[in-house]
């Protein structure tokens, strides 16, 4: 079994077949591996056979043909010449052991094993391990034991049930008032009103020397970047920059000394965001990462960071693991902003803000009977536009994201204002707009927006808080109304109707909503 791309494939299988191996029975990279590994069994000392020796004979055959591999992976391994025995090997592509009593486990995940055991090993890269049901031992792609600690995971079986839901992702959704007071349980600093994490690593004499902040990720952690761009700038006066990390890493990006990576992942494994990070260690830069695995690569690899604590995520699209990622941000933003400009009263709204949300929250699930309403209303809607201006641009992105994932509807987040730039020509009746339009200073500019949309007979859902309602009343097909809140937190609240519009939507056209196609929750290849 195995996860990653094998880049030299081709070659290493050209050789197999000129060596007369011409039993392929797909294209794939993965069973040239197997027959790589096979051949090199076969080729050893066939006067073995005893089971010890043949399981020393397997070991070495798959060192030796991981060492011809250019590529990542995350393989597990098991032969019928040896039953109860199997290997593990880790480049690029995360692997972990469960430790049982009288059985041990392999999964790229500890999710996969969490019902067996909570004892886990995190395989390193070029980690092998060789397993029976008794033991283990792990040693090096060059031949060395090496030690590594057994850990506790931190969630039980019973977390990653469904329990009453009928899908894992709206459970996920409904969790989010828990979530959200978990990010920032203990990081809340009344007396001095900032925040608390002392994960970073850094002291106060660093935190006040950091001169810029790079935000990367992808997909959803990259929308919860672009977020924390605007609540970072809003809040600290700090310059952010926020760069895809697939993108990051090949570019030769203007930086100093002074300047602060933060690498966002849900899983840590993300393959693109996990090389953002490694490229900007390489090049002398402090880097941290925001992530909910605490023993995955990134965590483990970077400078310091911080920890979500949103527990683990099961359905494909993100949710829970987004909003928790806010409100690190937010954080991140109070206490750079504590040491320098922001004064203790505006530090104070800030964690009145941050502490008001998991009610709000509540709140706004409370909605869903509407939101569901509104869903089988436009499901067979021919794809959605969502706009938003400065903080909930992103969350149009983030809202476009969801549709697309879970329902293969067309779907794109635009900022309200290049409507006219191009964007007007979509514009039609079967092809609603969404329209992240709170009460904030930028809503009469949203108002003009809707009311080009309405103008050109596009239906428009509305979301809104405070008196801007009745300013829609009599343009908006439908009106969600929100609970107020600070620009620096409305983001968290904003996106929680769009989660569940898309999830409800995915449910009335019998999408498999918790494993769309062609999607994994973890990318953990390039």
């Amino acid at each position: 079994v195995h996860n990653g791309v094998i880049e030299n494939y081709q070659a290493l299988k050209d050789e197999l077949v000129r060596d007369g191996d011409t039993n392929f029975r797909s294209e794939t990279e993965t069973e040239v591996l197997a027959h790589l590994i096979g051949k090199l069994y076969d080729d050893s000392c066939a006067s073995t056979v005893d089971a010890p020796g043949k399981r020393a004979r397997l070991f070495d055959a798959v060192r030796t043909a991981l060492r011809q591999v250019i590529g990542t992976y995350g393989i597990a391994l098991v032969h019928a010449d040896v039953p109860d025995f199997m290997i593990g090997a880790r480049r690029g592509s995360p692997l972990v052991l469960g430790v049982g009593n009288g059985e041990n486990f392999l999964a790229s995940d500890v999710s996969a094993i969490v019902a067996y055991t909570r004892d886990a090993v995190y395989l390193n890269d070029f980690d092998l391990v060789a397993a029976g049901p008794d033991k283990f031992e792990i040693s090096s792609l060059a031949g060395d034991i090496t030690e590594h600690p057994v850990s506790k995971v931190e969630f039980t079986a019973e977390d990653i049930r469904k329990g009453d839901y009928p899908h894992y992702m709206l459970k996920e959704i409904c969790e989010q008032p828990n979530t959200v007071r978990d990010a920032m349980r203990g990081r809340l600093n009344h007396e001095e009103c900032t925040a608390k994490l002392g994960g970073l690593n850094m002291a106060p004499p660093e935190l006040r020397d950091v001169g810029r902040i790079v935000l990367t990720g992808c997909g959803t952690a990259l929308h919860a970047a672009r977020v924390g761009e605007y609540l970072i700038e809003r809040l600290a006066n700090i310059p952010t920059e926020v760069d895809f990390a697939s993108e990051f890493r090949h570019r030769n990006m203007p930086m100093t000394s002074e300047t602060l990576v933060f690498a966002i992942s849900q899983s840590g494994e993300t393959a693109d965001t996990l090389g953002a990070l490694r490229e900007s260690r390489r090049k002398g830069f402090r880097t941290l990462g925001i992530c909910n695995n605490v023993a995955s690569t990134i965590a483990r690899e970077n400078d310091g960071g911080v920890y979500m604590h949103a527990g683990p995520e099961i359905g494909v699209a993100a949710t829970k693991s987004f909003t928790s990622q806010l409100v690190v941000l937010a954080l991140l933003g109070l206490l750079f902003g504590r040491m320098r400009n922001l004064s203790a009263a505006e530090g104070n709204r800030v964690i009145e803000a941050l502490e008001k949300l998991p009610e709000q929250i509540e709140t706004v699930l409370d909605l869903n009977d509407q939101i569901k309403a509104i869903a089988k209303r436009y499901a067979h809607a021919n794809g959605f536009l969502f706009f938003g201006r400065q903080s909930n641009f992103p969350i149009a992105l983030e809202g476009a994201l969801k549709m697309k994932e879970i329902t293969y509807l067309f779907a794109e987040g635009h900022p309200s204002a290049e409507l006219k730039h191009g964007i007007i020509a979509l514009i039609r009746s079967d092809l609603p707009s969404v329209f992240i339009a709170p009460d904030d200073s930028v809503f009469p500019k949203n108002l003009n927006n809707i009311e080009q949309v309405k103008a050109r007979k596009g239906p428009i859902i509305a979301l809104t808080s405070g008196n801007c309602a009745k300013h829609l009343k009599e343009i908006a097909n439908e009106i969600v109304l929100l609970p107020e809140a600070p620009d620096y937190v409305m983001p968290i609240l904003t996106v929680i109707p769009l989660q569940l519009l898309a999830y409800h939507l995915a449910v009335e056209l019998g999408r498999d909503v918790d494993k769309p196609r062609n999607l994994a929750k973890s990318v953990t290849v390039e």
